[in-house]
């Protein structure tokens, strides 16, 4: 007799946040020998392909082209976070892109108490821009906004394809896949190196693949709010990660800024739960939960 062993939701979405954050991490670590751009195309090809093998969606009806399109640009500009690791920490970088989904929160909140986690993710911005004592590169704060800009940019598409028939999301990644290719020769043949492409399909699996049939499996056991506030660990998860892989240590105004963000994120997810409760705002379509953030295949 076989006992069913049910793994409780929450450390379903506790493996997804630190997976897709250590494989983040690890796609760092791959800049030696594959380069930012090298990364990039290998991490899209690899999970734009596992995406598709699994999902095996029909192609897009004309009536859902320009919003895969649309989503495969916010996608593939979603991954300005490397090069923004580049010049960054890896919990300063995640941190800075994750502004992007908290901003579209906070711009949706209607209590007053909300400005209190406006004014809490400010703090942080402030702590974390001069975190070993001196400025962060400006460049590589332009590239993790510009990537939580466009995270910020995919909730709003996937609201639009949560309406759509197919698997719009599928062919997102897709052409996002398509538009980063010409990054390619950038690598100087790197990514044809049957190493580098084995570490390439591991970032993919870890950064993406994992963690989004993580999410899937804990969201069908949890409330969504519940996993919205989950999520709000991620940018203290990058920051582990970077330590215990990549050996980056952050100074305490670093750690504070990252525990602002994360608090700011959590209590913008609490906000969001009082609102829905008091009918101030409808309940959101599937995938548009700004506080949950995305589809793990897309990060």
């Amino acid at each position: 007799m076989s006992t069913r062993y049910d793994v409780p939701g929450p450390v379903l979405l506790l493996g997804s946040v630190v997976t897709v954050q250590a494989g983040m991490a690890c796609g760092k670590a791959m800049f030696a020998v594959a380069g930012t751009a090298g990364v990039i195309v290998l991490r899209l090809a690899f999970a734009a392909g596992v995406l598709l093998l699994l999902r095996r969606p029909r192609l897009p009806g004309r009536d859902s082209l320009g919003t895969v399109a649309a989503l495969g640009a916010a996608i593939a500009g979603m991954h300005l976070i490397y090069p923004a690791l580049e010049r960054l920490p890896v919990g300063v970088a995640s941190t800075l892109q994750f502004l992007g989904p908290l901003t579209l929160a906070l711009v949706r909140a209607r209590r007053r108490a909300d400005l209190l986690w406006a004014a809490l993710a400010g703090t942080g911005v402030v702590l974390i821009s001069r975190p070993f004592g001196a400025p962060v590169p400006a460049a590589g704060v332009a590239f993790a906004l510009g990537s939580g800009a466009c995270m910020a940019a995919y909730l709003v598409l996937n609201k639009r394809a949560g309406t759509l028939s197919g698997a719009p999301l599928a062919w997102g990644v897709a052409v996002a896949a398509l538009l980063v290719l010409p990054l390619a020769p950038l690598a100087d043949g790197a990514v044809l190196r049957p190493g580098v492409l084995a570490a390439g399909l591991g970032v993919a699996l870890l950064s993406a693949v994992v963690p989004w049939s993580l999410d899937q499996a804990a969201l069908r056991r949890m409330p969504e709010q519940a996993a919205a506030v989950m999520v709000s660990l991620e940018p203290a998860a990058a920051a582990l990660a970077g330590l215990v892989l990549l050996g980056e240590r952050l100074g305490p105004a670093a750690w504070l800024a990252v525990g602002c963000v994360s608090a700011a994120s959590a209590g913008t997810a609490f906000s969001h739960r009082r609102n829905r409760e008091a009918g101030a705002v409808p309940p959101p379509a599937p995938g548009d939960d700004p506080a949950r953030g995305l589809t793990r295949a897309d990060r």
